[in-house]
């Protein structure tokens, strides 16, 4: 963190309630573009313009100080979106992914760096998503723990439908005047949310949402769902619930806590409301009560029946027991984030092996195992992940064999090729076991 943003911190810090009213010169600082330019990488999807970071850089002065000089007169105008779209679970067509070109990352970038310490110190500690030294890890650890420490019986899992998509501009820039009273600086963000995105050789107007793959639009999502959520249930939902009440969001994903029923129900009824005044739509179909703590294991077999699950952040929470006999908070890979990841692991072992050597399929395959162990290998979900690699180790066997039959893998030369390349073991990555860590306190 630099100096200035040090210090914008500490003066947000200080006075809550201060109204930033000179920020735009930062912004416009060509040191500050400089290490803007520095900090992005040169391997990322270029927009409309074709534009890379090499390109950028080899008239890097005179591009940097012809941009500041635009955006200092406000002459700055940014170009449309690309856009494309990645694979997601449940979609033919996929995610929608805004691609902008490098010039207008430059001044995303510049602008999050401006922004990020202020509304840093505003945001609500149990708001993870997009945050620095935050993490889904983190999230996960905490809500486990309050869930086993604290009176939780009830969960409401819910689901904000196609929140990017349909993040209300008006509200966007009310929500950005409670702190940011540069005009300038309003202005820059809202020509950038409106800046139109090109699909399919047609320019679109951008009234509503905040784009998927934008450098701002992590902390545009954050600061708009701080006051749409956080701020609601820590001011108003927890003081007016009769027992104890708690939440937790990472990015458009949450999940509360509580310990009565009535306070659980009355809070998913309030939350469609909620929503709807901000322009935003609940999927009803995917939010839901449920009982779920210490108690609702042994009552749901009293009852005859399976205790519930819920689903956040890809794992399936569940309610189980430490070997002690105590209640613990288990979790395992999704059923739908498990399926996916083996689709998308066996499109792409089928589109690149005539493309890529054995060797080279091997290092890959095994970096994209190891990418899948580094999220999911956690406390209790051993034998999910040991069911991935299986099942992927198998895949890239079938795939690699299908590249030369007569020089196919039998199964000791494969293990052989394995062993040699360092194939990954599912060991646990992160530790969320809450009775280890206290004891090692």
């Amino acid at each position: 963190m630099s100096t200035e943003s040090r210090r914008l911190g500490e003066k947000a810090r200080n006075d809550p309630r201060l109204v930033f009213s000179s920020l735009h010169h930062h912004v416009c600082d060509v040191d500050h573009l400089r290490a803007c330019f520095e900090a992005l990488p040169a391997d990322r999807a270029v927009g409309i313009d074709g534009i890379t970071k090499e390109r950028y850089g080899a008239n890097l002065e005179e591009n940097l100080e012809a941009l500041s000089s635009r955006l200092r007169n406000m002459g700055y105008r940014p170009q449309p979106k690309r856009r494309t779209y990645i694979p997601k679970p449940g979609s033919e067509k996929g995610r929608p992914l805004a691609i902008s070109c490098f010039e207008d990352k430059l001044v995303e970038l510049a602008i999050k760096r401006v922004l990020e310490p202020i509304y840093e110190v505003q945001f609500e500690d149990r708001s993870y998503g997009y945050r620095p030294g935050r993490s889904q890890h983190r999230c996960l650890d905490d809500l486990g723990r309050t869930i086993q420490q604290r009176r939780i019986n009830y969960i409401v899992e819910a689901d904000i439908r196609s929140f990017f998509n349909e993040v209300d501009h008006g509200w966007m820039l009310k929500f950005l005047r409670h702190r940011i009273g540069d005009p300038r600086i309003v202005r820059l963000i809202a020509r950038l949310l409106k800046g139109g995105i090109l699909e399919d050789g047609l320019v679109q107007a951008s009234e509503e949402g905040t784009p998927q793959g934008s450098i701002l639009s992590p902390l545009l999502s954050n600061i708009y769902l701080h006051y749409v959520l956080d701020l609601w249930f820590s001011y108003r939902v927890r003081p007016q619930s009769r027992g104890e009440a708690y939440y937790f969001r990472f990015a458009d994903d949450f999940v509360a806590g509580f310990q009565n029923r009535q306070d659980a129900e009355h809070f998913q009824t309030a939350l469609g409301e909620r929503l709807r005044t901000f322009r935003l739509r609940l999927a009803e179909e995917k939010t839901r009560c449920l009982a779920f703590g210490r108690f609702a294991r042994d009552n749901a077999r009293a009852r005859g029946e399976k205790p519930e699950e819920f689903t956040f952040l890809g794992f399936t929470h569940y309610c189980g027991k430490s070997k002690k006999g105590h209640f613990k908070v288990k979790r395992r890979t999704s059923r739908k984030k498990f399926g996916a990841s083996l689709r998308a692991f066996n499109d792409w072992a089928r589109r690149v092996r005539h493309k890529q050597t054995k060797g080279e399929m091997l290092i890959r395959a095994k970096a994209r195992i190891q990418g899948h162990l580094n999220y999911y290998a956690i406390t209790d979900n051993a034998r999910s992940c040991s069911r991935y690699v299986y099942h992927a180790t198998r895949i890239l066997r079938r795939w690699l064999n299908r590249k030369s039959q007569r020089k196919a893998y039998n199964w000791d030369q494969y293990n052989d090729v394995l062993r040699e390349v360092a194939w990954p073991r599912v060991q646990i990555r992160t530790d969320l076991n809450p009775f280890r860590r206290a004891e090692a306190c």
